[in-house]
C-alpha cells in the first residue's frame, strides 16, 4: 500500500501549498490579509483528478489509494470531531440555534427533493444536501462512506460546495452589509448561508476588515461550528434516508441495523466531540482534565483537529479520491448536479437570511 499512500500524501501537500497561495492572492485582491479562505482538501481532489486524467499512473498505486479513501478517510473524520464543542453551540444562545436548524433542515429537504426531481442518483443528492446544509467538504466525506457513495458522486458533490461556497464567500459580505444592520444578524447569515468552514471564516474576515466589525467574525464562526456539530446527528439520519429511499433491504437483503445507521467512525467523531466539550468545561477550574493549561489544550486540539484531521488525513483521502477517479465517469450526467447545487445554495442562503432577520436581535455573544 505504500506507493499509493505516498502518492496521495504528496498530492495533499502540494494541494495545501496551492490553497495557501491562492487564498493569499484572493484576500490580497480584496485588500485584506489573513489565513487562507481556501481549504487544501478540495484543491487536493482537483489536483488528483488532473493527474489521474492527464498521466498514465501505475497500477501499483491502487491498493494504497483504496486504503486512503476508506481507512484514512474515517480516521480523519474522527480527528475532526475534536474541533467541535457543545459549549460553543450553547454560547450561541437559544435564539441562534433555531436559525442553524432551520437552514440545515431546509437544505436537506429541498436538495433531496430537487435532486430526485432532476432524475439524478439518490446518493449524489444526499451528498450535495449534506455539503450544502451542514459543513461543506467535511460533511460530504463524512456522509460518503455511510451511504456507500462512489468516487464520482463524491467528486461532483465536492465541486458543488467549493464552487458555490466560493461565490458566497466573495459576494455575501458585501450583500449582508447592504441588506442587514446588526452585526449579530450578519454573522448568523454568513454562518448559515456559506458552505465550508474556511469559506465562512474567509467571508467573516472580509467583513471584519472591510467594515471594522469583529463581532460579525465571532458570531459567524460560532454559528458555523454549531452547524458542524449537527453532523453527528445528521449522518445517521441521512443514512436511514438513503436506506429507505433506495430500498437496500428489499433489493440486496441487507438489513438496516444500528451498525449501518451509526458507523464506527461516527461514534469516534462523537467521542472526540465529548472529549473536547469536557476539556473545555474543565478549563474553568484552570486546567483541561486537570492536566492541560489553556494554551496547551488549545494547541493540542488544533493539532489533532485542524492539522492532522482536516489537513493531513482528510487531505490525503481526498487526494486519493482524485487520483482514483477517471473523468469518463462524469459522462452522461452533465450539468444537472450543478443546477441542484446552485438551487440548494440559494435556498439555504434565503432560509438563513430570513431566520437571521427574525431572530438575530436576540443573539448575545
Amino acid at each position: 500500500m505504500v506507493p499509493g499512500i505516498a502518492a496521495a500524501v504528496v498530492v495533499m501537500l502540494v494541494g495545501g501549498w496551492l490553497a495557501d497561495v491562492l487564498g493569499a492572492a484572493l484576500l490580497g485582491a480584496q485588500g485584506i490579509s489573513g489565513s487562507s479562505p481556501i481549504s487544501g482538501v478540495p484543491v487536493a481532489i482537483v489536483l488528483g483528478l488532473l493527474l489521474r486524467n492527464t498521466l498514465s499512473l501505475p497500477t501499483a498505486l491502487g491498493p494504497g489509494l483504496r486504503f486512503a479513501v476508506t481507512t484514512i478517510l474515517r480516521l480523519g473524520i474522527v480527528c475532526v470531531g475534536i474541533k467541535l464543542s457543545l459549549g460553543e453551540m450553547l454560547s450561541l444562545g437559544l435564539a441562534g440555534i433555531p436559525v442553524v436548524l432551520t437552514a440545515i433542515t431546509t437544505g436537506l429537504v429541498f436538495v433531496t427533493w430537487f435532486n430526485r426531481w432532476m432524475g439524478l442518483p439518490p446518493r449524489l443528492g444526499t451528498l450535495i444536501a449534506a455539503g450544502t446544509s451542514i459543513c461543506g467538504v467535511t460533511a460530504i466525506v463524512s456522509t460518503a462512506p455511510a451511504i456507500e457513495a462512489d468516487e464520482r458522486e463524491v467528486a461532483y458533490a465536492v465541486a458543488n460546495v467549493v464552487l458555490f461556497g466560493l461565490v458566497g464567500m466573495l459576494a455575501y459580505p458585501y450583500l449582508a452589509h447592504w441588506l442587514l444592520e446588526r452585526p449579530e444578524t450578519i454573522g448568523l447569515f454568513l454562518g448559515t448561508a456559506i458552505h465550508d468552514t474556511s469559506q465562512v471564516v474567509g467571508a467573516a474576515l472580509t467583513y471584519s476588515q472591510v467594515y471594522g466589525d469583529d463581532l460579525v467574525l465571532r458570531v459567524a464562526t460560532v454559528t458555523k461550528l454549531t452547524r458542524n456539530l449537527c453532523l453527528a446527528g445528521v449522518i445517521p439520519l441521512l443514512t436511514w434516508w438513503h436506506f429507505r429511499s433506495t430500498r437496500i433491504e428489499g433489493s440486496t437483503g441487507r438489513r438496516m441495523s444500528w451498525t449501518a445507521l451509526v458507523p464506527g467512525f461516527v461514534l469516534g467523531f462523537i467521542a472526540m466531540v465529548v472529549v473536547r466539550s469536557i476539556g473545555d468545561a474543565t478549563l474553568v477550574s484552570g486546567h483541561a482534565f486537570g492536566v492541560f493549561d489553556a494554551a496547551t489544550w488549545s494547541w493540542l486540539t488544533r493539532q489533532v483537529g485542524d492539522v492532522w484531521g482536516a489537513r493531513f488525513l482528510l487531505g490525503t483521502a481526498m487526494a486519493a479520491v482524485g487520483l482514483n477517479t477517471s473523468m469518463a465517469v462524469f459522462r452522461g450526467v452533465g450539468l444537472k448536479p450543478f443546477v441542484v447545487g446552485l438551487a440548494g445554495a440559494l435556498v439555504v442562503g434565503m432560509a438563513g437570511l430570513a431566520m437571521a432577520l427574525a431572530l438575530g436581535r436576540f443573539v448575545t455573544l
